[in-house]
């Protein structure tokens, strides 16, 4: 019982980096219908930008993350530019083919300059244990829910409080209209990405920190745990995504704690099956009938 109860602690953190990851597929989506599967790659390249400041420059970790989540912006940013916004009125399976071509391109781009090799992430944070009771805890595991918690919250006081906030609602309602009404949709449509890649890159530094280790593939099954969370808590809504990547990181750690670690994975992706057969809109979403 106490492995078990230290493995929910546990999951609670992973889930927190699987909560940002997800909010950033689900903003795209809820604004230009676009599964960005190059978000877990963003999330790689996120962590090899703070590993390279720490490296070359001596930074500390949080200027790092600071400057790591402004270069993921840019990044997303060009890619919207560059890969999506030429196809926002085509079919949705043409963009979706493209959004897998970006993500190998990123994966092997960063192959082909860094190698495929491990590298140990710098661990600029000393490590520090704590014990409440039979628990665990470590510094850097608190470090994570509490920076995760923390740009969730300035996601949301930055959706529902802010200017580009209202207009990101509102191009989600109604892109056409929004634009009838003065609102620059391409503006928002970048600002929306900028957001969702900066959170991406927090999440893989901060994992980079936890499991000491970062390489050109990283992203990969992250990004589609990421993308299953957006769809267990209803893609497109902000707060079902933060659910989604909590149930999903307890799911993860659970089944480890059970002695299934190797079959992890397998049982993420059967939730996923499960929840689009019973409820495909996700825990918080709705079911919408269309006419024909």
């Amino acid at each position: 019982m106490e492995i078990f109860i230290q493995q929910l602690v546990n999951g609670l953190f992973l889930g927190s980096i699987y909560a940002l990851m997800a909010l950033g597929y689900t903003m795209v989506y809820g604004i230009i219908k676009l599964i960005n599967f190059a978000h877990g790659d963003i999330y790689m390249i996120g962590s090899f930008i703070g590993y390279f400041l720490i490296n070359q420059f001596n930074m500390g970790f949080f200027p790092a993350l600071l400057l790591s989540m402004i270069g993921s912006a840019i990044l997303g940013v060009v890619i919207e530019f560059l890969a999506y916004r030429p196809l926002r009125n085509s079919t949705r399976i043409a963009a979706l083919i493209t959004a897998i071509g970006v993500s190998y391109l990123l994966q092997n781009t960063m192959i082909y300059f860094f190698s495929s090799t491990t590298r140990p992430f710098p661990q600029v944070i000393p490590l520090q244990t704590y014990r409440i009771g039979f628990l665990q805890v470590s510094n850097i595991q608190l470090l994570i829910l509490g920076l995760s918690l923390l740009l969730m919250i300035l996601l949301n006081l930055i959706v529902q409080k802010t200017k580009m906030g209202k207009a990101m609602r509102a191009v989600s309602v109604d892109a056409d209209a929004a634009q009838l009404m003065g609102i620059n949709v391409n503006r928002t449509i970048s600002f929306t990405f900028a957001l969702g890649s900066a959170l991406a890159a927090a999440g893989g530094m901060m994992i980079g920190l936890y499991y000491n280790s970062i390489e050109p593939m990283m992203g990969y099954i992250p990004g589609l745990k990421s993308f299953i969370a957006a769809v267990l808590g209803g893609i497109g809504l902000i707060p079902g995504a933060a659910i989604g990547g909590f149930v999903i990181g307890l799911i993860e750690t659970l089944t480890t704690a059970l002695g299934f670690s190797d079959f992890k994975d397998a049982v993420v992706y059967a939730v996923l099956i499960l929840i689009l057969l019973v409820r495909p809109a996700g825990i918080l979403g709705k079911n919408i009938k269309e006419k024909v």
